[in-house]
């Protein structure tokens, strides 16, 4: 790799990055402004150029600009105390690598410029790209071939589906595959999440109900199995409908019969119901949580969608099918590594194909050198992780940093308070509250 280039004003932070790097094996220039910057970037192209974004009368941006001019694959790290959204933004739209807020720790910009020499390595791994297919219910795992099996064979009747499957295994898209290859599929496809609604409205929500036919029902209100008419209606998380509505839920299956709340008349309507759940009704039956008599009119053809960590093989057509998904949705070319898979598959996936999605898509967004490697992944997992769980304090947070940028600087106070961004004084008053 070639010289990089170092922008800072600060001599403090510019001599301590210097240093740093030159005991990391990089050859470094530096200079202390944007015209220096400029003349230096006419004559020369720097693989990875390190710039603060306020220096004098032109900024980071500027230098940002020139060094993309020169080498359009140029790596543009840039760093500043004083962000913006506004700054961020145009670093991120003039193809910035990376934006480092200051007070940095020195082992994060390392970090940040073996990803940016990594991204200039021609990449010999990258996993195959395909076509993109027409739906998200993919697999070529045995137990996914015959769950393809039983669709074709059910969704040209009327018969009631119950899909099986915990949170996340894609149940509601085995449905909509159901009625996108029913007689149905030019007709509404409707899904009722019942665990999301309250016992006392799901009556109204699926049978309807007129206007005063209780407190704050101001106009007449068509239901969901009558506005479906002619399609399908899916009763997402049926195992959470209330004992006492099971009666009137079956009494539909039976009959095809509504009675809009505080209507005295019963209407027919032809509209096909499948049932998904993530729980045994089976079970529910022995423990008296669950209708025999229902589960026996759900039950006519049941499907049960294994979790994805009983069919890794899976993995491969699921993290193709969300790149190119996502890759063009937010118009990325952002490319997936043999490691990047690897990683994928040694997980166990609790949230299933939903978090694998989920975690694709975040890497599509946020992959600062456009590539899915295995530790984009697990970083990407770990930060996921974090925020199902109490962040530290701000005050934990900052004795941490300080710790580092001591550590990084040999117990230097001058240069970390330099690198932290804050008077000298002030770093000696926050070790003296900290007892360090």
């Amino acid at each position: 790799m070639g010289r990089l280039l170092i922008v800072e004003d600060d001599a403090g932070v510019r001599t301590t990055i210097v240093n740093f790097l030159e005991l990391e094996g990089y050859s470094v220039d530096a200079v202390s402004s944007t015209d220096e910057a400029l003349e230096r970037l006419t004559q020369t192209a720097y693989p990875i150029v390190i710039s603060d974004i306020y220096i004098d009368a032109r900024t980071g941006l500027d230098v940002l600009e020139a060094a993309r001019r020169k080498d359009p694959s140029c790596s543009v790290i840039l760093m500043t105390a004083r962000g913006t959204m506004e700054t961020v933004m145009a670093a991120t739209q003039g193809g910035a690598f990376d934006y480092i807020a200051k007070p940095f720790d020195l082992d994060r910009m390392l970090e940040t410029v073996k990803r940016a020499e990594a991204s200039r390595t021609p990449e010999t791994d990258e996993v195959e790209r395909e076509e993109l297919p027409e739906t998200e219910m993919i697999g070529s795992s045995a137990s996914m071939v015959e769950i393809y099996k039983t669709v074709s064979r059910a969704a040209p009747t009327d018969a009631t589906v119950l899909i099986e499957g915990e949170t996340g295994t894609g149940k509601e898209l085995v449905a909509r595959m159901i009625h996108r290859n029913s007689p149905r599929a030019s007709q509404p496809f409707v899904p009722v999440d019942c665990g999301s609604i309250a016992p006392t409205l799901l009556e109204s929500e699926l049978f309807g109900a007129l206007k005063g036919a209780y407190t704050g029902a101001d106009r007449d209100r068509m239901g969901v199995f009558e506005a479906a008419h002619r399609g399908t209606v899916l009763l997402d998380e049926i195992g959470d409908v209330d004992l006492g509505f099971q009666v009137k839920l079956l009494r539909f299956l039976q009959e095809r019969e509504i009675r809009p709340l505080g209507s005295s008349k019963s209407k027919q309507v032809d509209v096909r119901v499948l049932a998904a759940t993530n729980r045994s009704l089976q079970k529910m039956v022995e423990e008296g949580k669950f209708r025999e008599d229902l589960w026996f009119r759900v039950n006519v053809v049941r499907i049960t969608i294994p979790p994805l960590r009983d069919r890794r093989g899976d993995v491969l057509l699921l993290a193709r099918f969300f790149v190119n998904k996502y890759n063009l949705r937010y118009s990325r070319d952002v490319r997936l590594n043999e490691s990047g898979l690897k990683a994928m598959e040694e997980q166990a996936w609790p949230g299933n194909v939903r978090q694998l999605q989920h975690l694709i898509e975040r890497l599509i967004i946020l992959a600062p050198n456009d590539r899915i490697d295995s530790e984009a992944v697990h970083d990407a997992l770990e930060a996921m992780e974090a925020q199902d769980h109490p962040a530290e304090t701000l005050a934990e947070t900052e004795a941490e940093q300080i710790r580092r940028v001591l550590a990084a600087t040999g117990g230097n106070k001058s240069r970390a308070a330099q690198i932290l961004g804050i008077e000298r004084k002030t770093l000696y008053r926050k070790l003296e509250r900290m007892k360090l």
